[in-house]
């Protein structure tokens, strides 16, 4: 069945929000397979024309970053589908503008959906870039880019936006900004505002400013600021209880959180995604978070064949959530979600397999099956289990099952503000000839913590062949579970080999089988190891 989305009204130029409401809604009474077919062209979206809804989305705001008037877990999106299966959307490179915030594109609980050859952005969103173009002994010149525009009102100057009006000293004291290095501009790392110590800030002429400061002899000619709002409340792309999605040659130059966050969902394919600035658009960044984030999911994920550059956080994240337990009766157990960014959603499905890990040591100890999960609020969950209780208040659990098989190939990042790949899942991880040209934290981090984000879990069979890692200022692969106490190996089974390493550093820490052998290190390698056993 073949669908023209210019039937519904949705045509090139004209504000597509009301119309794509009524094209889902139609496809939710579709009873067959079917394709919507887009023109190429230009689709605005006016962000007040979108319904607001509750929507819980891993790792975005906290309980405590909510400010006055705002409606906690309020959000929209520009093109949602929910309840719809066995839909594909060809975009025939149709590019949707969001005016204003929300959430590019929101999957909830679909089924068999593939979304095809489109591009995600956003018309003048708050993100700003400030390059340094001449400096004096206690004063800076900054050019704002061009497609910012700014008021003065009070003596005070503001970004101002389809629904936004920043101060250019919001954040002033934040340590997010994000800071291009004026040689190598590949090269983005968190700093404080460049506005931090000022004194006056005056218009030299239109988008040029010199900022007058104690300090002004550190910057350096050509490097950039990067200004943006670090709190996640919206996203680039939401995929919720879902189960096979494909997403194929999807762009995305701009959003206001995670670029593209999936929780509780089975089986994603994910190829030929550009998540980067547009060319020769005004700005050197493209996502104020992670590019990508796994979230207790199922089946295989699958990213291959695309191109990240400029993200405030991770290029990946791949991980489950550790659940304190508050409560045991019998076989009945309370479990919370401990991370205020982190909660409202019920992952843990009847019949899955949970583990009880300590908190100390972060090793795992006997199995349960659920046999009844029931959401009690947006933090706790009852659980009834097949199977004795091993685990005491205090302790936590992981979803063995809640857990996939990663395959990261073919992939290329740059410009990464933090880590290239966070890992801490126990399925079948494999890494495979991807190329890390800048991160600015560690290339690879195998994690596991459950005293702080309460990410889980445990690494059981990571290969890591055939990638070139370049610029990288720690380690190449940091091995670091985030136990209290050393009672023995928290991960195991990881295979480093036949690499191409620039700057090569490893650090190992309760691991054991694990392997770095064949590859091919430019320089002399650095390699810490604690509590752990590596062949090298």
């Amino acid at each position: 069945m073949i669908i023209q989305a210019k039937n519904f009204g949705i045509v090139p130029g004209v504000d597509a929000a009301q119309p794509l409401i009524r094209l889902a809604e139609y496809l939710k009474t579709v009873q067959e397979p079917c394709t919507v077919i887009f023109e190429k062209g230009d689709y605005p979206i006016r962000a007040e024309h979108l319904p607001l809804r509750k929507m819980y989305v891993t790792n975005t705001v906290g309980d405590n970053e909510w400010q006055p008037g705002e409606v906690p877990h309020e959000n929209r999106a520009g093109l949602l589908l929910e309840g719809v299966n066995d839909i594909t959307l060809e975009g025939n490179g149709a590019a949707f503008i969001l005016y204003g915030r929300a959430t590019n594109m929101a999957l909830i609980e679909c089924r068999n959906v593939t979304v095809r050859d489109i591009r995600l952005t956003a018309h003048r969103p708050d993100m700003h870039e400030l390059s340094v173009v001449k400096k004096g002994p206690f004063w800076v010149d900054f050019r704002l880019d061009a497609e910012s525009q700014y008021i003065r009102y009070g003596g005070k100057f503001y970004f101002v936006g389809e629904d936004y009006c920043t101060s250019f000293l919001a954040a002033r004291v934040a340590g997010w900004i994000g800071h291009i290095d004026a040689a190598d501009p590949g090269i983005l790392k968190r700093t404080g505002h460049p506005f931090f110590s000022a004194w006056r800030i005056e218009e030299r002429e239109d988008h040029l400013f010199r900022v007058y400061m104690p300090d002004a002899l550190r910057f350096k000619i050509g490097e950039r600021y990067e200004l943006f709002d670090v709190r996640r409340k919206y996203n680039g792309i939401f995929i919720d209880r879902c189960q096979d999605i494909t997403l194929e040659g999807v762009e995305q130059n701009f959003n206001y959180g995670l670029a593209l966050v999936a929780q509780d969902s089975d089986t994603l394919t994910f190829s030929n995604l550009r998540f980067a600035p547009q060319a020769g658009g005004p700005r050197l960044m493209a996502s104020v978070a992670d590019f990508i984030q796994i979230c207790m999911c199922r089946g295989q994920v699958t990213v291959q064949d695309s191109f990240f550059e400029g993200a405030g956080d991770d290029c990946l994240n791949a991980h489950g959530i550790h659940f304190k337990i508050t409560e045991q009766t019998g076989d009945s157990i309370t479990v919370r979600f401990m991370h205020p960014q982190s909660h409202g959603f019920n992952p843990l499905r009847p019949g899955d397999r949970i583990t009880f890990v300590s908190p100390e040591t972060l090793l795992c100890r006997g199995e349960a099956i659920i046999r009844q999960s029931e959401q009690l609020d947006e933090y706790n969950i009852r659980l009834v289990l097949d199977g004795a209780v091993q685990g005491s208040v205090g302790d936590v659990i992981e979803d063995i099952d809640a857990s996939p098989d990663l395959t990261f190939e073919h992939n290329t990042m740059d410009r990464i503000i933090t880590r290239g790949l966070l890992l801490t899942v126990r399925g079948k991880v494999r890494i495979r000839e991807n190329i890390f040209e800048h991160t600015t934290m560690n290339h690879i981090l195998i994690s596991d913590d459950a005293k702080n984000w309460y990410e889980s879990g445990c690494v059981r069979d990571v290969v890591i062949e055939g990638n070139t890692f370049k610029y990288c200022p720690e380690h190449t692969v940091c091995i670091k579970p985030e136990n209290k106490r050393h009672a023995g190996a928290v991960h195991t089974g990881v295979v480093i080999r036949n690499n191409t390493v620039r700057t090569p550093s490893y650090y190992v820490k309760s691991a054991d089988s694990v392997q770095i052998v064949g590859n091919h290190h430019e320089r002399e390698p650095k390699l810490r190891i604690k509590d752990s056993q590596v062949t090298f």
